[in-house]
Formats: C-alpha cells, structure tokens, sequence
C-alpha cells in the first residue's frame, strides 16, 4: 500500500495560527491524530523549517512547502493548510528573507523519490495565479480535495 492518503480530513480551510510554528505544530498534529504520521513528526518538521526555509513567494499567494525525514512518516500523506491571514516563512534558498503564506502544503513521504516528484508537480501548480486564489477562497474540503486531486496525479508518486 504506497498511495497517497488525502482526504477531506488532512485539508484545514481555516487555520487561525499567527505564526509558522504555530501553523506546523496544528497541521502536523491533525495527521499525528490520525496516525499518519509518528509524534517526532512535529518537532521534525519545525526543526527542518528552521534551517531550511520553504516559502515560495509565488504570484497571488505565497505558498509553503514543509517537509522533512521519511523516518516519521507512518503513510504517505498530503496535508493542506488554507491561512486565514498570511504567516510569515523564511524563503526557501534565502532565509534572510520572508514571504507573508497563505497555502500550507504539508508533505509527510514515506519515500525521498516520491518527495521530489511531489515537489516538481506542485511547482506546477504554484505558477497558476488563479489555482492559488481558488484555493484561499473556496472553504469546502470536499472542493478542495478534488481540485487537487485533479491537479496533481497522485497515482503517479
């Protein structure tokens, strides 16, 4: 069993948090919840945020591509994080800077191969303005999961 686990349960439409710890430590505990990912997860993947900043400033709304060691990964799950109001990140190559995120995608692989066909894909998907904006305003999950679905074939990872 290699697939994605994505469902309506990994997507937040409505997070509040007011800073990126803080947006980290929500997301990750949802999938800590539901044993996707091990309890390590959480100071994992805010430990790795620290030394490797992963906001992309990107046209419309800045996006933020979290992620970190395969070890505290139980099943390969895609968690989504829509932010009420923008978070800062560190830019991902420059830390020095900033970039105020409103999508969360958290990413827990199972497997670094998958991580990097993953990543190239939602690339993709960060260079539509219109994507990005359909995300941060629509609030049902159900949407949601299906338009990414439908964007990114996860059967392909």
């Amino acid at each position: 069993m290699n697939e994605v686990y994505f469902d309506e349960s990994v997507i937040l439409p409505d997070i509040h948090s007011a800073t990126k710890e803080e947006v980290l430590t929500e997301m990750s505990q949802n999938l800590v919840d539901k044993n996707l990912v091990k309890e390590s997860f959480i100071k994992a993947i805010i430990e790795r945020e620290k030394e490797f900043a992963t906001g992309l400033p990107t046209a419309g709304f800045s996006v933020a591509i979290p992620h970190t060691d395969i070890e505290h990964v139980n099943r390969k799950t895609i968690s989504v994080g829509i932010l009420k109001e923008p978070v800062d990140f560190g830019v991902m190559g420059d830390e020095s800077e900033t970039t105020p995120v409103r999508i969360v995608f958290l990413l827990a692989m199972n497997e670094s191969h998958s991580q990097l066909s993953l990543l190239q894909k939602l690339m993709q998907l960060f260079q539509n303005e219109e994507t990005l904006r359909y995300l941060v305003e629509e609030k049902s999950q159900k949407n949601i999961k299906e338009f990414i679905e439908e964007k990114l074939d996860f059967t392909k990872l």
